[in-house]
């Protein structure tokens, strides 16, 4: 029965042909993209091959600079994350649980959330100045309001007939929130925490796009200025990579906390 068993072992750990096939059109990509570099149909000052990208990615790890830019701008979206989902969620629990809320609340952010992001920089640099306060309030206002919309219409799509069931069982309005109103709040807010989180990485990129001393942005700009199309691609790539770890984090906290649904067994 050993033997049986080894081949289905190695099976498993060898990845699946879905798997595969997602890689295919990436992969498919950039084998074209080096070509038509090394023919020359693709001019380096267009943009640089894929080999120099990679080059220049080692090159940039090596001497600090795309790791010291990495970590100002992980700081800056860690900040601004917290910051936008404590608003989000708490005003999102102001408007959801109480109708005076709800019209003090709901209309505001839905006014604000069709605001593009290049039209607040001046504001935010007129009051915030051109430091790091203003690139974090950026990040934050671009997370509070995905999270603030998919919360509250997860507060009100919550069964009416579980708020009687609450009644019956003389629960408090703390133990409300906490056993019928969050948890099943929780589905949609875990949307709206993905949706949060692209938004963040959108957010950051134009806010380092202006006054930045440090940070990808900052190394962007400066490529630019040299005409670095390698440098450029490593920034672009690095933000991408963090938008798939990112939501990918969020994806295995649906699965472990949303075990309860059938739909996620």
């Amino acid at each position: 029965m050993a033997v049986q068993a080894r081949p289905v072992a190695v099976r498993s750990l060898l990845p699946s042909a879905a798997v595969l096939a997602r890689f295919a059109g990436p992969v498919l990509v950039v084998v074209l993209w080096q070509l038509a570099s090394a023919t020359g149909v693709l001019p380096e000052r267009l943009l640089a091959s894929p080999l120099t990208v990679v080059r220049t990615a080692v090159d940039l790890l090596e001497d600090g600079t795309l790791t010291h830019a990495l970590s100002v701008s992980l700081r800056r979206a860690a900040v601004g994350f917290v910051i936008g989902a404590v608003f989000g969620i708490g005003l999102a629990l102001v408007a959801g649980l109480s109708k005076i809320g709800e019209y003090l609340v709901d209309p505001l952010l839905q006014m604000l959330r069709t605001l593009p992001f290049y039209g607040l920089i001046p504001l935010f640099i007129l009051w915030f100045g051109i430091g790091e306060l203003p690139k974090i309030v950026l990040v934050a206002f671009g997370v509070a309001i995905p999270l603030y919309l998919n919360t509250f219409a997860g507060i009100r799509s919550v069964d009416g007939k579980l708020a009687e069931l609450a009644q019956v069982q003389r629960l408090s309005r703390f133990e409300l929130i906490r056993h019928i109103v969050l948890p099943g709040a929780l589905p949609q807010t875990l949307v709206g925490l993905r949706q949060s989180l692209g938004v963040a990485w959108l957010a950051l990129i134009v806010a380092e796009q202006v006054n930045a001393d440090a940070g990808l942005g900052q190394m962007i700009n400066d490529a630019r200025e040299f005409l670095r199309t390698d440098v450029i691609v490593v920034g672009l790539l690095v933000y991408s990579v963090l938008g798939l770890l990112t939501d990918a984090l969020v994806r295995l906290i649906e699965r472990r906390a949303l075990t309860w649904r059938r739909s996620f067994l």
